[in-house]
């Protein structure tokens, strides 16, 4: 099994009870947005990830779903937070199924 690490500012709880806690270090992007069109849409141009270590054999990055679809590294995932297993509490993620790659 790969070692997880958490880059999120919050911790992570799988539906069978596994907890990945923050590990400290916050992993960003930036973003830039383009102008509003007549129809009332911009563009988001993503920038350099912000925190992200370089590549390293046997872990997993858990990031933003943001940050894995702008840098879309291969050992990066994101909390499968729209999955239909998800569970919710007054509308708050209380824990999620598993991971999902961008």
């Amino acid at each position: 099994m790969p070692k997880y690490i958490n880059l999120t500012p919050h911790s992570i709880r799988l539906n069978n009870g596994t907890e990945f806690p923050a590990s400290g270090t916050v992993a960003r992007v930036t973003a830039t947005y383009t102008p509003f069109d007549e129809n009332g849409v911009s563009e988001v141009k993503f920038g350099e990830p912000i925190g992200l270590p370089p590549l390293i054999d046997g872990v997993i990055l858990i990031v933003s779903g943001m940050l894995a679809q702008a840098s879309k590294r291969a050992d990066l995932v994101s909390p499968a937070t729209g999955h239909p297993d998800c569970i919710r509490k007054d509308g708050q993620v209380i824990s999620v199924p598993g991971f999902v790659r961008a």
